[in-house]
């Protein structure tokens, strides 16, 4: 599995980028890989890939030399067993808030994988000002984690903004700050980093030390085809 991969990289100081595809497509997964994606994003929490999309698509991806990694809606152990057993390179697990919840992430991994549960990447992902403030400090000790992300778009719910500022506009200063905060405290702990990030923020979070990076590819798309409108109404 090549979530093995995606650590070793990350160990060695590299970054990495994880796209979302935002379809339920195999064939837009794979090409992304061929384009340059290190990983894709297979978002259980908010998509709607099945268990039989996601070890379809893990196989495709992995043959272009790329990894799946799949969040789930919860925590559930069952859930997390189950899109490991479907082939998932990596669980990406939203809302860890503690560290015990950190760490029963970590022994479901190990109880569905036993023999090769280090072929999987295991992703934290912090989302609330509280696992910030109150938590984040113990949580970074948990091993078996490979990556504390912090997540802007339900932080900056949490701290009363919008999950995304309009196309073009940055995020809340408070937003950035906090997410700051986190990724300095992850660091310190000699932990790996990672957030969403737009094109515009990605060179300031690599400045701050963060590796491992989300990417919406929507914008990318919209930009696009935006260009080519105006050049057509020319």
């Amino acid at each position: 599995m090549n979530g093995a991969k995606l650590r070793s990289r990350l160990l060695a100081g590299e970054a990495i980028t994880m796209y979302n595809t935002h379809h339920v497509s195999t064939g837009l997964a794979g090409r992304l890989i061929e384009l340059g994606a290190d990983a894709v994003f297979l978002d259980c929490e908010h998509g709607t890939w099945s268990f039989e999309d996601v070890r379809m698509t893990g196989q495709i991806v992995r043959s272009a030399g790329g990894a799946a990694v799949v969040r789930p809606h919860s925590h559930e152990r069952p859930l997390i067993i189950r899109y490991l057993n479907a082939g998932a390179d990596g669980i990406m697990v939203p809302m860890v808030e503690t560290p015990e919840q950190a760490l029963a992430i970590v022994d479901a991994v190990r109880y569905a994988l036993p023999a090769d549960y280090e072929k999987r990447l295991v992703v934290a992902m912090i989302e609330t000002q509280n696992a910030i403030d109150n938590h984040l400090d113990e949580m970074v000790k948990v091993e078996g984690v490979d990556v504390f992300f912090i997540g802007p778009g339900d932080l900056s719910q949490d701290m009363g903004y919008p999950p995304a500022p309009p196309l073009g506009e940055p995020r809340p200063a408070a937003v950035m700050e906090k997410v700051g905060v986190a990724i300095e405290k992850i660091r310190k702990a000699g932990k790996i980093a990672g957030t969403l990030a737009t094109a515009n923020e990605l060179p300031h979070w690599l400045d701050k030390g963060a590796q491992y990076f989300y990417i919406h590819t929507d914008p990318f798309l919209r930009r696009g085809i935006a260009s080519i409108k105006q050049t057509i109404a020319r």
